[in-house]
């Protein structure tokens, strides 16, 4: 059930085409205020039986539009007379499919390069200038040769010869680089008058218009009935939490597993939050010991997500069935799941990451689903918490994985272990906000290592463990960068932690860069 009401707010299509930064294409809109879906080109046509998009977007994609049987995009796109736009493999078969001609065998281009722009366009009206050359980010293999009728090239690189070409009277415009990732520095700018200023969208998206009518689509749904909401002590389940609330009351009751791996006090946070300030009906799980005995002497890190996740599932069953006649469950999906969920075979995107990391919950619970905020992105759904009176602090916390603390302990997991991760993080996180720092990271933790090391400290020789510290910078989460701390800020967290943490004598900074496709940094 999605809670975006399209007869009121425009809906521009993004056909999925297998690219792993889809989903960044559709951030980019969203940023612009203009709503939008993806779904994959395989059903896409069934989408437009009850859609009327104000454009279309053609994602790239890792096949060649050579191969035969490669995807295609419906005819219906073509039959609307809506603007379209396509990138990379999208301006492929956009090309190829209107008579145009694309080629292999030509050098590849990946990476920065510097387009020249021939001739003035609404497309980069403002943005660029005829003459000018500018950075862009490509990623390509295949070229256009051959334009189909009505088209011209508008900017070329020295590998791509149609950069951009259009057929601007019927406003189809093809991008052979990718506007949607951060290395091409006025992407966004582009797409946003390819919104505004060639399909004539108005920005009508906000979080304001989507709490309004969620709340609305919430009543609507549960009706006078009973909702169960799993709550992990994240900001997604938190907020889908506050959000049903604010719909339904009473009716809502919130299950909170607190399996002993959460950052330093932030069961209590949840617990105050939610029983103090929100006066939410909450049942608080303590169920520590009962994980850390499942987790103990397991080392690979797939089977500890497994034990949680199993372990999470038993739980949150046990504790639901002292909600008599609960007939919803709530749960915290992003549409990030959901575009992964229906992703066609073959792309790199169509790994799902089941709820929370840690596995979805059981048919035999014979419940109906109920998902909030399944049409919002990570940044959207922070919006929407400061839009329901959920202070910055708390929503803009940095990512935090459902396993928790359990797969930033490398080998086996004890109390003991937990207690050092834990002060080490909270001295690493403390200096950050010190610095001014932590809302310029988009995600900062430590890592436990497997590993002891002698050290000398006074007039004693150490045998303990080593700390490593992460930071990196990320807007999508879809690749990122390490923090370039100055040397005085880490040589500062390093001593406090060597100083106050007992069990730790060593401290390290990680400067591993996240590639694209990657799916999280844990």
């Amino acid at each position: 059930m999605t809670n975006i009401d399209n007869n009121k707010h425009e809906i521009v299509l993004i056909v999925d085409f297998g690219s792993q930064v889809t989903q960044l294409i559709a951030r980019r809109v969203r940023e612009c205020g203009v709503y939008c879906e993806v779904h994959p080109y395989n059903r896409t046509a069934e989408f437009l039986k009850t859609h009327s998009p104000k454009a279309i977007i053609f994602s790239g994609g890792p096949d060649s539009v050579l191969r035969e049987n490669s995807p295609r995009a419906p005819k219906e796109c073509f039959e609307l007379g809506v603007p379209i736009l396509g990138i990379c493999y999208g301006q492929q078969t956009l090309i190829t499919q209107l008579g145009g001609i694309v080629e292999g065998g030509h050098a590849a281009e990946f990476g920065r390069a510097d387009v020249e722009v021939l001739k003035n366009s609404p497309l980069y009206d403002g943005i660029w200038e005829k003459g000018g050359k500018y950075t862009v980010w490509m990623s390509h293999g295949d070229r256009v040769t051959k334009l189909p009728e009505g088209f011209e090239v508008l900017a070329f690189s020295e590998n791509a010869p149609f950069a951009i070409a259009a057929n601007e009277t019927k406003k189809y415009y093809t991008f052979m680089f990718h506007p949607e990732v951060v290395h091409t520095p006025d992407g966004k700018e582009l797409i946003n008058n390819f919104l505004t200023k060639i399909a004539g969208c108005h920005n009508d998206w906000s979080m304001a218009a989507f709490r309004e009518e969620a709340i609305a689509k919430i009543r609507a749904q549960v009706g006078k009935g009973k909702v169960i909401c799993g709550l992990s002590g994240g900001v997604d389940s938190s907020v889908a939490a506050v959000l049903i609330h604010e719909a339904i009351g009473d009716q809502l009751t919130c299950v909170f597993v607190d399996h002993g791996l959460l950052r330093a006090g932030e069961a209590e946070q949840v617990v105050d939050l939610f029983r103090n300030h929100y006066n939410i009906p909450l049942i608080h799980a303590d169920e520590s010991e009962r994980f850390l005995g499942a987790l103990a002497g397991v080392t690979d890190p797939e089977v500890k997500r497994k034990t949680i996740g199993k372990l999470f599932i038993d739980v949150f069953e046990e504790k639901a069935k002292g909600v008599g006649g609960a007939e919803f469950l709530a749960q915290g999906t992003l549409y990030p799941d959901v575009i992964e969920s229906v992703s066609f075979d073959g792309g790199p995107s169509v790994t799902i990451k089941s709820h929370h990391n840690v596995g979805g919950l059981p048919e035999r619970m014979n419940m109906k689903l109920l998902e909030p905020l399944r049409d919002l992105f990570k940044d959207e759904v922070r919006a929407l918490g400061e839009e329901l009176g959920l202070n910055h602090q708390f929503v803009s916390r940095h990512p935090f994985p459902g396993p928790g603390l359990a797969i930033r302990i490398p080998g086996d997991i004890t109390r003991e272990k937990l207690e050092i991760l834990r002060k080490a993080d909270v001295i690493y996180l403390e200096e950050i906000r010190n610095a001014g720092l932590y809302d310029k990271i988009w995600q900062a933790f430590t890592v436990l290592l497997p590993v002891k090391t002698v050290g000398v400290m006074g007039d004693g020789r150490t045998y303990d463990y080593v700390c490593t510290l992460r930071a990196v910078n990320s807007t999508d989460g879809m690749t990122a960068d390490f923090y370039p701390f100055e040397m005085s800020f880490l040589a500062r967290v390093s001593t406090r932690i060597v100083n106050e943490v007992k069990g730790i004598n060593r401290v390290t900074y990680d400067i591993t860069s996240k590639p694209p496709g990657t799916i999280e940094w844990e």
